[in-house]
């Protein structure tokens, strides 16, 4: 277990769970699940990209995801359905990722590591990346921890405070891309989503605050990359879906606690507890 890419696959869980964790509130909290989606599929987009000028992938990917949030930030308040738009936006960019890569057939790839990770192949250069990238995400959100909250849960009231919400909407876009990037990595651009939303959703019933709450989720992140690596090397089962599989079974653990603890308060009058939804 102490073997040294053990130990660079830990490393990268853990970079990425702590980047992801506080960024998934923002998208719990904002109900941005289908933001999310379209923003990591585009990752694909961005292998292709790499592959076709010879660009460093993790460069390629976080300005395919970028480009890809600001096309779905653009979408905001339009007359067409939201998450329909979204959701075209998503598959489509996965599709069109795959179908470009398939053209460039002057290169061999494993499409399967960029769909579901390849955590193991981490190298010592795509840890530096991932850390500076979850360290960049970590500085914008305690930076801009306020006007980022006051953006989210109510606009009118940070015009109000002399804030513009859309400034504040174009750093959480810019976050998420840096998280996509980063995260391309651990789990593949078809799980990023869960990666971000599981934790948030599992902290959510636990805690009475947001601070809580990111701090919450953030633990549940760590304990879900250290136990999903623990499980795929006892198992020999893909590292990145256990990742997840662990984290949605923390999310059951921590409904169901929250939910007896809601129902132990009713039958003493003690009351239940809240829950957090911004």
């Amino acid at each position: 277990m102490l073997d040294d890419f053990f130990l660079r696959a830990l490393l990268a869980a853990l970079g990425v769970a702590l980047a992801a964790a506080p960024m998934g509130c923002f998208v719990v909290w904002r109900r941005m699940a289908y933001f999310g989606d379209a923003t990591a599929h585009a990752g694909i987009l961005g292998i292709a990209l790499a592959l076709a000028t010879d660009m460093p992938p993790m460069p390629a990917v976080l300005i395919a995801a970028l480009a890809m949030a600001s096309a779905a930030t653009a979408l905001t308040g339009r007359a067409r359905a939201m998450d329909t738009a979204l959701g075209v936006l998503a598959h489509s960019a996965l599709a069109a990722g795959l179908v470009a890569v398939a053209l460039l057939g002057h290169v061999r790839l494993d499409l399967m590591s960029y769909l579901f990770g390849d955590i193991l192949a981490v190298s010592k250069g795509d840890l530096v990346t991932i850390w500076v990238g979850a360290a960049l995400v970590l500085a914008l959100l305690v930076w801009r921890w306020n006007p980022l909250l006051a953006a989210t849960l109510s606009p009118d009231l940070a015009r109000a405070a002399g804030r513009n919400p859309r400034h504040d909407a174009f750093g959480l876009t810019l976050a998420l891309a840096i998280v996509v990037a980063v995260a391309l990595k651990v789990v593949g651009v078809l799980l990023i989503t869960a990666l971000l939303i599981l934790p948030a959703a599992a902290a959510r019933p636990l805690v009475r605050t947001p601070e809580a709450m990111a701090l919450v989720a953030t633990v549940l992140a760590v304990a879900a990359a250290i136990g999903g690596l623990e499980l795929a090397f006892a198992f020999d089962t893909p590292a990145g879906p256990s990742i997840v599989c662990t984290a949605a079974g923390l999310f059951v653990v921590t409904t169901a606690l929250a939910g007896l603890i809601r129902a132990l308060g009713r039958r003493t009058g003690t009351g239940a507890v809240p829950r957090t939804d911004g």
